[in-house]
């Protein structure tokens, strides 16, 4: 399984972008979906994640009513709709693929990760 993100740059504080991650080499719908982040100096953490049928959701709460995580398994794509963006929201944002069930937030249950797109946010 391969996941390539992309969707990143440079925005300001207040504006909104949206990452994608196209996942390829197996079955998407078969896996539940997450975003996590690392910014610099900093370990990585959980952003937000989404179940193999898109009902359930669960985000960070560092960017819950911020961020809307949303997949299209037609397109085997994961989208990271990310508003009112902070400066702290820097970093690199990575998705990653779990075979467990359920809105996992826990990084050890992910079996496939992606590179990461990096997301600047201005002052």
């Amino acid at each position: 399984v391969q996941l390539q993100a992309s969707g990143g740059g440079l925005v300001q504080a207040g504006g909104s972008l949206r990452v994608s991650c196209v996942v390829s080499g197996g079955t998407f719908s078969a896996h539940t979906m997450g975003w996590f982040r690392q910014a610099p100096g900093k370990e990585r953490e959980f952003v937000a994640s989404i179940t193999r049928s898109g009902r359930t959701t669960d985000y960070a709460g560092s960017v819950k009513g911020r961020f809307t995580i949303s997949r299209d398994n037609a397109k085997s794509t994961v989208y990271l709709q990310m508003n009112s963006l902070k400066p702290e929201d820097t970093a690199v944002y990575m998705c990653a693929a779990s075979r467990s069930y359920g809105a996992i937030s826990n990084q050890s249950s992910y079996h496939y990760w992606g590179q990461g797109t990096l997301v600047t946010v201005s002052s």
